[in-house]
């Protein structure tokens, strides 16, 4: 199968992006109490995630506030739990995803009188971005070199995978339209024929009751 050269450097671009994106900076937002806030991220099958979360203090030096905990709770698209804390100020999860699809990280605020706002800072990262490369280097004394050749080699891995899915996903939407555009010749048929069926009892009964005012 030829993939034309343009669609290639498109899928290319697309999943450079996506690598890039999963570098992305720690997020920081407010949740008022009693609320609940949710952020997806889309992880392929087989993909390390690890998070980390963090209930800002408002009191440096000071205790955190019982009415600052959070419950945090990780699930699939197919409602499958993989995380869940209850009234914490701060934690982690690390998993390596078994089925594709949106994950949502829930974080939900305690009812509190009067209304309070809380500041959370939460990171993040999938694929490459979720491996300790600090850790590699300790662990294997590796030099800086070939600790840059090892994580551009897995940047190409996850680029060449990525555009797997892609083309798995157009062919999917190929599919699909093909399947679409049969239902609607389909549909145009019947409708053709029930409108000359509907057509043809209108003349038959146009010439039966003009026969019987001997019109015609």
């Amino acid at each position: 199968m030829i993939v034309p050269r343009i669609g290639v450097y498109s899928l290319v671009i697309i999943s450079s992006i996506w690598v890039l994106s999963s570098m992305s900076d720690s997020l920081r937002f407010d949740i008022e109490s009693g609320h609940t806030k949710c952020i997806s991220e889309d992880i392929k099958s087989n993909s390390l995630t690890v998070g980390k979360y963090s209930v800002i203090n408002p009191n440096d030096g000071q205790p955190l506030p019982e009415f600052h905990k959070i419950t945090v709770r990780v699930t699939s698209s197919y409602g499958n739990s993989y995380h869940e804390a209850s009234k914490v100020g701060a934690g982690e999860f690390g998993f390596t995803a078994v089925e594709a699809g949106d994950y949502l990280t829930c974080f939900s605020a305690e009812e509190h009188k009067p209304a309070t706002t809380l500041t959370v800072e939460f990171d993040w990262r999938t694929g490459i971005a979720a491996k300790d490369w600090t850790g590699v280097a300790k662990k294997g004394s590796v030099e800086v070199m070939e600790l840059e050749l090892k994580k551009l080699y897995d940047s190409v891995i996850a680029i060449q995978e990525e555009m797997y899915y892609l083309r798995e996903r157009e062919e999917e939407m190929q599919d699909l339209n093909r399947a679409t555009n049969s239902r609607m010749g389909w549909l145009s048929l019947l409708s053709l024929l029930v409108c000359l069926s509907v057509a043809g009892i209108q003349v038959w009964h146009l010439k039966t009751f003009f026969e019987k005012k001997k019109l015609i």
